[in-house]
């Protein structure tokens, strides 16, 4: 179990990831969308997307600190262990409060705000479940860091990262690892191989273009030079 769960299915997770991103550009460009419903309600919508958006973005980006950086690389920066984790655990745990409050209320505006059910697909269900579960579960695991369960993911679960990269991975670093965290990681690996399936796939659709395009010049309409606009000429009445 050990051998399949961490040196097994993280390959799996990547190759659906990788295939079901390629055969959604391939074979479904047009269904690659948040499929937005805010022509449908946009007051809640307003407050919990980007409370949801920001959260998860600051969870992402300790994870990937927490997970691809070693220990040595912050030491060497002068962030001290202690300081680290004080940072880990007030930082994520605020990140992840504010996330869960977006996902919260966007479930809400789901289920109670006429006509967005009708916009809701059972994708969308599953993907707003696998989130709630994979936050609450790293805020649990996070907390029970704080309390004093002894564990160090950066001695554990960080090295096992890495491994991966490696194609060796080094199962053996999870098997001593609290179930919390194990389950964390699981639903992790779950929540990434739902991404090309589900409405998560917009999250690799950044407007790169945006930044390259030519610029849009606009111009105030100037009457002296211009004149004034031509009136509506009335159709002409012709004889029957």
């Amino acid at each position: 179990m050990t051998t399949l769960l961490w040196g097994v299915l993280p390959y799996v997770t990547f190759v659906l990831l990788v295939a079901g991103l390629v055969w959604r550009l391939r074979h479904d460009r047009f269904g690659w969308t948040t499929r937005s419903s805010r022509v449908r309600e946009s007051r809640l919508l307003n407050i919990a997307s980007p409370a949801f958006h920001y959260g998860i973005l600051f969870v992402l980006v300790g994870h990937l600190v927490g997970l691809f950086v070693p220990e040595s690389w912050t030491d060497a920066l002068g962030v001290g262990e202690h300081a680290y984790h004080l940072f880990s655990l007030y930082g994520g745990t605020a990140a992840g409060v504010v996330a869960v409050g977006g996902i919260v209320v966007l479930i809400h505006r789901r289920r109670a705000q006429a006509p967005v059910p009708r916009a809701t697909t059972a994708g969308d269900k599953l993907v707003y479940a696998v989130l709630l579960a994979a936050i609450v579960s790293g805020m649990v695991a996070e907390l029970a860091h704080a309390s004093g369960d002894g564990h160090d993911h950066r001695q554990s679960i960080g090295p096992w990262s890495r491994s991966l990269f490696t194609l060796s991975p080094d199962t053996d670093l999870m098997a001593g690892v609290p179930v919390v965290h194990q389950i964390h990681a699981v639903i992790g690996m779950v929540l990434i191989a739902l991404v090309p399936y589900t409405r998560l796939a917009h999250m690799f659709s950044a407007p790169v273009r945006y930044l390259f395009r030519p610029y849009v010049v606009y111009r105030s309409r100037d009457p002296e030079r211009l004149g004034p606009r031509p009136g509506r000429r009335d159709r002409e009445k012709t004889d029957a």
